[in-house]
């Protein structure tokens, strides 16, 4: 019985992956069955995390949704826990929880206060309130299981979409950089389980490109962004470049924008090159999946540091022959350090 829900719940994260139609999932092939399997699962639980609160629901309602979501996290993985012998008052006890920051040997209080707060709620109520939501969750946890995920990465991808309900901008790239810590880097650092890595090194540039990524993502979207009222660069840049929100909004392309994105994306670059580190710090099947990846998205922060003002008026993408191309090179031909950016 087991078994036959956690074979039809990875059936139910392959539908999410496929509905999404996202440029990320392919690379998926690269990988052998089982990791590609998890990297379904994890995907899938990325995907339905973030579609709870992007949408046109009240705000307190996906507040709440979220309160839901975390529920089911953790009866879910105290279900994974109890049928491996483990502590099922927390099912996190050989997890190997780590913060999102990446910080070697951080222990966390397995009661998470977002869990705590809606771990009254019965499972059944979980589920009636978002089936699909609990359809994704067995596979999920026989990923964390299978690849001693630990549970403090998926937590904090909740944390910190939750955050996207509560402030709509940051002063400092310091409060930024934590949002992109719990959005992007705690992905990476769960999606290093699952490729394999050598040592706790690995954790500190797997942030690192977390931040890389979610750094290239605000610049892609930045036009989208800011028509929904939405300014994820640090307020204080704006400031210091004599640019301001409004002129955002308007679509003012000047010297003081180029400065701007000239600041935004040298730092950037900056977290590429010390999150390119983590290429020797994984397994062989794990270089060539990141190695195509870094290689993806860094092409992408090159088109926006070319044309600027591209990102107000359109979402800048590669090509497909710019994807098949680096396609061909990660997969074709032997990972090599030497061929990342």
């Amino acid at each position: 019985m087991m078994r036959d829900r956690t074979a039809s719940s990875y059936a139910s994260c392959r539908q999410v992956v496929r509905r999404a139609g996202s440029s990320f999932t392919p690379w998926f092939l690269v990988l052998s069955p089982d990791k590609h399997r998890a990297m379904d699962a994890l995907y899938a639980f990325m995907r339905h995390t973030d579609d709870l609160v992007d949408n046109s629901e009240p705000v307190e309602c996906r507040r709440q949704s979220l309160v839901r979501w975390r529920a089911a996290l953790a009866d879910a993985l105290c279900d994974a826990a109890s049928q491996e012998g483990l502590d099922a008052t927390t099912g996190l006890s050989t997890y190997n929880r780590v913060s999102p920051g990446g910080h070697a040997g951080a222990t966390e209080d397995a009661h998470h206060p977002g869990v705590a707060a809606g771990a009254n709620q019965s499972a059944a109520a979980v589920i009636a309130a978002d089936p699909m939501g609990a359809g994704l969750l067995p596979a999920l946890a026989d990923a964390v299981r299978r690849f001693s995920i630990p549970a403090a990465h998926l937590e904090a991808v909740i944390d910190g979409v939750e955050m996207d309900l509560d402030r709509c901008h940051y002063q400092t790239f310091d409060q930024l950089a934590d949002y992109c810590r719990h959005v992007a880097s705690a992905v990476g650092l769960a999606c290093i389980h699952v490729w394999g890595f050598r040592g706790q090194e690995a954790f500190g540039p797997a942030s690192q490109c977390g931040l890389a990524f979610q750094l290239t993502n605000i610049l892609r979207d930045l036009g989208e962004d800011a028509a929904a009222g939405r300014v994820y660069l640090p307020l204080d840049d704006l400031q210091a470049c004599g640019y301001s929100p409004d002129d955002l909004r308007a679509g003012v392309v000047d010297d003081r924008y180029f400065r701007l994105m000239r600041l935004q994306t040298d730092r950037a670059e900056a977290f590429y090159r010390g999150g390119a580190g983590l290429f020797g710090l994984l397994e062989p099947e794990g270089r060539r999946i990141f190695g195509l990846l870094l290689d993806v998205y860094h092409r992408l922060l090159s088109r926006i540091r070319r044309r600027p003002a591209d990102v107000l008026v359109r979402r800048v993408r590669l090509s497909s022959w710019q994807k098949l191309g680096v396609a061909s090179r990660w997969i074709l031909l032997p990972p090599r350090r030497t061929a990342l950016p």
